[in-house]
């Protein structure tokens, strides 16, 4: 059971892109330089908005059963409250897809997956005593706030990048547990 909660994360990721690609193909207008990628799951610009927005949901899925793992296998209190944390961003991903672009609270449950998801993988990367996770995790959690002031071309450009960076994680995660 662990070996597959600990590839969710990878699968998560995967999972996501695929939903991202068919969604780009049902809406060739798309782009990541000029939109942001839940423009793909806005009923007012995308055809087949579903598409993204059921990606996210299922996708929150693997985040949770990765969030799962990550608790499972703490070797501490402050991992299990890094695990908690992931396991929260999962509902955060969830409700991006139920609150689509345009909606209100659209841009609240964005910033808090990426928030959430984060603040997770930093304290459970600290309280690790496999060092390429403690180090890894602050490194990526350095470059995820780093990355947050630059003047990026567009939103979809970010996202994408903090996704890579949420990417890295969960290999890292994956190769060493």
């Amino acid at each position: 059971m662990m070996r597959g909660l600990r590839y969710s994360g990878i699968t998560g990721v995967l999972t996501y892109w695929l939903f991202v690609a068919w969604s780009i193909r049902e809406n060739p207008w798309f782009s990541f330089t000029k939109n942001a990628l839940s423009d793909l799951g806005s009923p007012e610009k995308a055809s087949a908005p579903w598409i993204y927005n059921y990606g996210l949901i299922i996708t929150s899925l693997f985040v949770l059963a990765f969030s799962v793992c990550l608790v499972l296998s703490a070797e501490n209190k402050l991992q299990t409250v890094g695990g908690a944390y992931v396991s929260v961003s999962s509902l955060f991903l969830a409700l991006i897809g139920v609150f689509h672009a345009g909606t209100r609270p659209h841009t609240f449950v964005s910033t808090y997956f990426f928030v959430q998801f984060f603040l997770g993988m930093l304290l459970y990367g600290v309280a690790s005593r496999d060092r390429a996770i403690r180090y890894g995790s602050v490194a990526l959690f350095a470059l995820a706030v780093l990355g947050t002031p630059v003047s990026w071309p567009s939103a979809a450009l970010i996202e994408t990048y903090e996704i890579a960076l949420i990417a890295i994680f969960t290999m890292l995660v994956a190769v060493k547990h």
